[in-house]
C-alpha cells in the first residue's frame, strides 16, 4: 500500500467511524481496520503533521478541512464504484475489495466520466 493510499484509508476510516460514533479514537480505528494499536498511532502522528487530523488531549480525533475533503472524495469513490461493480453484477465483497483498491488510483477524469455514465443510464 503507498503511503498516500494508506493516509487516504485512514482519514475515510476516521469519515466512516464519525458517523457510526460520537467521537473516533485511535482504538476505534485499529479495531475497524484490524491494525495494532501502534501502526494507527504512527498513521494519527503523521495525518496531524500533515494537517489531516487534530487529536484532542482526551485522544479523540477530528478531520480537519482538507482532511475532510480528502476523506470525503475517497469515501464517495468508494461507494459509487462499489455499487456501480455490484450492478455489473460482481459479487458484493470482490466489488467492495476492488472499489477500495481502485478508488485511490483512479483519475477525476475518469471517475467523473464513470459518475455521467451511472446517472445517464
Amino acid at each position: 500500500m503507498k503511503s498516500n493510499e494508506s493516509a487516504e484509508n485512514y482519514l475515510e476510516t476516521i469519515l466512516i467511524l464519525s458517523k457510526k460514533k460520537p467521537v473516533v479514537r485511535s482504538v476505534d480505528i485499529a479495531e475497524e481496520l484490524g491494525f495494532k494499536k501502534s501502526s494507527v498511532s504512527v498513521a494519527m502522528k503523521n495525518l496531524r503533521e500533515k494537517n489531516m487530523i487534530t487529536v484532542r488531549p482526551e485522544g479523540y480525533i477530528y478531520l480537519t478541512e482538507s482532511g475532510l475533503q480528502v476523506a470525503e472524495m475517497i469515501y464517495e469513490r468508494h461507494q459509487t464504484l462499489s455499487s456501480w461493480l455490484m450492478h455489473l453484477g460482481v459479487n458484493e465483497q470482490t466489488a467492495v475489495d476492488d472499489a477500495c483498491r481502485i478508488e485511490h488510483v483512479i483519475s477525476k477524469e475518469s471517475f467523473e466520466a464513470i459518475k455521467t455514465y451511472i446517472s445517464a443510464h
